[in-house]
């Protein structure tokens, strides 16, 4: 397929670079890196999110020429050949809001992605659900189609920033040969992994860590009996630490850390309702029971998901279902 999406380049002058809604580090990631990628070729791009990043995901975008949908998008769609989806498998992944925009965008739509059971809606979907990260698998097809030579430190800026965050630092087991092949290349080119890594995970505000030494603290439950774990965060308790986006990002992370726990859940509620983090290690995947259960659906270590009940009703409802959660025989 990557032969098809070359085709495609090269005859394509000018694309819009899209991502899913509350955009991670794969998210930006990838759509950094593809976009400085297209401009090595000579091509023009626009990049558009469905909504604001975290702050630490911000300096990321500098020198990109992007646009957040929620606040306005003013670009006229007739003049693009190409959409890009990059790391999301479904048009619906980008919000109510934008959804419609993707799905009738006139244009021809690439997928670039490595979430599972991807959605017919692009014309060319290169998919593949056993790379790390999505930011890896752009590596991949640059890689494939013979442009390896357009492989800048720019372009290896983003390709490290969603490797590095999809991974967990590199230790998730969607972590292969091929992903520190990668990581090789885009440090003998001279991509500075420290600064990266500094900026994403030291940039942590007085209130980001009161908020999560709370959440540790008074808002951990166990399992008597089971290896879960769950945090959740009410709107007050947010309110009451100054939340910001970004201030729970690996919370869910550290309840997998625990001793013992196979299974993390983090439930925190927002206005639009309650998102659901899930995160699991070993024989026990979280992917399925998320998609039935929750509207969601991901990876079989890591998973999202949502509901339109209260906070209350929502772990409720978890508690009454953690019994599906077996080992995988």
């Amino acid at each position: 397929m990557t032969d098809a999406l070359r085709l495609h380049i090269d005859k394509s002058q000018k694309a819009l670079i899209t991502t899913h809604k509350s955009p991670d580090g794969d998210a930006i990631g990838s759509v950094v890196s593809w976009y400085f990628f297209l401009k090595n070729l000579g091509k023009e791009a626009h990049v558009v999110i469905p909504d604001r990043p975290a702050d630490f995901l911000l300096p990321f975008l500098k020198d990109v020429d992007y646009s957040i949908f929620d606040q306005g998008f003013h670009q006229n769609v007739a003049d693009f050949n190409t959409l890009y989806c990059l790391d999301y498998n479904g048009a619906g992944r980008v919000g109510k809001d934008m959804e419609s925009f993707v799905l009738d965008f006139p244009a021809t739509k690439v997928m670039i992605d490595h979430h599972p059971h991807p959605q017919d809606f692009c014309q060319i979907t290169i998919s593949r659900p056993d790379v790390c990260s999505t930011a890896q698998l752009i590596f991949e097809c640059i890689e494939e189609m013979g442009y390896i030579h357009q492989l800048d430190i720019a372009v290896g800026k983003g390709i490290y920033l969603g490797m590095l965050t999809d991974t967990g630092s590199f230790r998730f087991p969607s972590v292969k040969a091929k992903t520190h092949e990668v990581l090789a290349y885009l440090l003998k080119i001279g991509v500075n992994h420290v600064d990266i890594h500094e900026a994403i995970y030291d940039v942590n505000t007085v209130s980001r860590l009161q908020l999560r030494g709370y959440a540790i603290a008074e808002k951990l439950e166990l399992f008597p009996g089971l290896p879960i774990g769950l945090i959740s965060l009410t709107l007050d308790e947010l309110h009451r630490f100054h939340y910001q986006k970004g201030d729970t990002e690996g919370l869910v992370n550290v309840i997998l850390s625990i001793e013992g726990i196979s299974i993390a859940a983090f439930f925190v509620e927002h206005e639009d309702g309650i998102k659901i983090s899930f995160r699991s290690k070993g024989k026990y995947f979280v992917n399925e029971f998320s998609a039935k259960h929750f509207m969601g659906g991901g990876h079989q270590y890591a998973a999202g998901g949502f509901s339109n009940e209260t906070l209350t009703v929502t772990i409720d409802r978890f508690r009454s279902l953690v019994e599906e959660l077996t080992p995988v025989k």
